[in-house]
């Protein structure tokens, strides 16, 4: 199959770079195996890094775009590259392929590992977010907490090391203050640490990389031929590609895309 990872920032032009996107696009291959063909796209315009609903929601307009082209170019599912799952609702309807958002995948897989989980992110502004996706995905109630390292994503990816210590501390304090059975890591980036199979390891219990949930989600409804209902995501009467252009927006010439 073909999938596409679509990141709702343009890292091309970010300190992170082309060298990250082809990092990321290198253990996407690596975990979706050799009969899946990864491309990693990035858009032309968006926020640095998504940490807030704002910033979501300047990320989508450009999603879409991004999303319409890799379906044009055969993509066979696309999986967003945000915890966040934004534009979820709305990629879906524009899209005919399954569109998967990682905290959904990982919140659904989390219910089927133990009885309650919680979720280590990366600062507490996020928390409520996250909650509002626990409930629009059905599993609020398995959720126990949303628990938070207070590091950018930004600072996750400059210093892994120290960004690995810091959320093993924080998981470690979720098992031993909560009732949580199960871990979810709620952001991207600490899923590119590799931090999940090392905490499994290490902590005992199920620690769920939303990466690896999101592009083997993907690939399950890819073999079973099976998409999002459009009872629930019709196709909307109009399409638009319209972006508003604000200071906030990081803009890149084009976007990039990198293939594993």
């Amino acid at each position: 199959m073909q999938l596409t990872y679509l990141l709702p920032a343009p890292m091309h032009v970010t300190p992170l770079g082309e060298a990250e996107m082809r990092r990321r696009a290198g253990l996407l291959k690596q975990w979706a195996g050799d009969d899946t063909r990864i491309t990693v796209t990035a858009v032309d315009r968006g926020p640095a890094s998504v940490e807030s609903a704002y910033e979501e929601y300047l990320a989508v307009p450009a999603m879409g775009t991004a999303l319409r082209r890799a379906e044009q170019g055969g993509a066979d599912a696309v999986v967003l590259g945000c915890f966040g799952d934004p534009g979820l609702d709305g990629l879906r309807e524009i899209a005919d392929s399954p569109v998967v958002g990682p905290a959904a995948a990982a919140m659904s897989l989390a219910c089927t590992l133990g009885h309650r989980f919680s979720i280590v992110t990366v600062a507490d502004g996020v928390r409520p977010l996250l909650r509002r996706i626990a409930w629009e995905t059905g599993v609020l109630d398995a959720l126990h907490e949303v628990r938070s390292v207070e590091l950018s994503v930004l600072a996750i990816n400059s210093d892994h090391d120290a960004a690995y210590e810091a959320l093993r501390a924080e998981c470690a304090n979720a098992l031993a203050t909560g009732e949580a059975d199960t871990l979810v890591l709620g952001c991207m980036s600490m899923g590119f640490l590799g931090a999940a199979e090392r905490l499994t390891a290490e902590l005992g219990v199920p620690v769920i990389n939303p990466i690896r949930a999101a592009v083997h989600h993907a690939q399950t409804l890819h073999r079973m031929g099976l998409s999002h209902s459009r009872h629930a995501y019709p196709l909307p009467p109009a399409l638009a590609d319209d972006v508003v252009d604000t200071g906030l927006l990081r803009e890149a010439e084009h976007s990039m895309e990198v293939t594993a």
